[in-house]
Parts: structure tokens; sequence; C-alpha cells
């Protein structure tokens, strides 16, 4: 397999921008291409390539990685808020002991498991599941 040529930025720039100026005044064809590709000394497959991939840049929305990554930051941004209201309630119910009796603890988690379910109220208290 033939090592990939490195092009500079300005060629594949200029290249780009010479297919959307072809676009506007010819329409959609193919001749376009090719009579920039020879011009160029360029791939037809490395020209089309370059433009498909700045035509994506600049569609309107959000691209895939950054609405996966969006979606990722919110369920942790939930998470993190459910173990904070976790941790607000069970210290209003424990009140300052540092380590509360086991009875305590299991009336906690009796008391909030429909609102934060046990699993989590597990995780955010480091309290083995054994204990209920």
């Amino acid at each position: 397999m033939a090592r990939p040529r490195l092009y500079p930025d300005e060629l594949r720039q200029r290249a780009v921008r010479l297919v959307f100026e072809w676009r506007e005044t010819h329409g959609l064809t193919d001749g376009g291409y090719t009579a920039i590709c020879t011009q160029l000394g360029l791939h037809r497959k490395t020209l089309r390539r370059w433009v498909i991939e700045t035509e994506a840049g600049s569609r309107p929305g959000v691209a895939r990685a950054d609405r996966d990554r969006v979606a990722e930051l919110e369920r942790e941004n939930r998470e993190l808020r459910r173990a904070n209201e976790t941790l607000k309630t069970a210290a209003a119910f424990f009140g300052a002991e540092a380590r509360p009796p086991t009875e305590k603890v299991i009336a906690y988690i009796d008391r909030h498991r429909d609102r934060f379910g046990v699993e989590p109220i597990w995780k955010v208290l480091r309290v083995a599941p054994s204990t209920d």
C-alpha cells in the first residue's frame, strides 16, 4: 500500500474553494473534480474526501461526536446531582454522627429508596449491599 501524501493546508483550502466556485458557476458536475485535480496534481478521491470533510464541518447542527459527548455530560450531571441530594438528606438524617449505626443506615435506605434508589445510596454512602 502506498504511503499517503501530505499536502499543505493552503493547497487543501485552495482546492476545496475551487470546487465550491465550480459548483456555483457550473452546478454539480464531475467535470469540476477532474479539471481541478488535473490542474493541482491531486487524486480525485483525495479532493472528494476534502470536500466532504469541509461540508460536514459547515453543516448546521451538532456533530455526532459532540452530541454523544453532551449526552454523556448530561448523564454524569444527573448522577452527580442525585449523589449531592443523597448526601444532603443523609447529613440531615444522620446529624453529626461520623459513622451511624447499621440500624440508622437501614432506616435511611428504607425511607429514601423510592426517591434515590437503593444502589445509588449504597454507592454514595459507601455502604456494603449486605447491610440492607
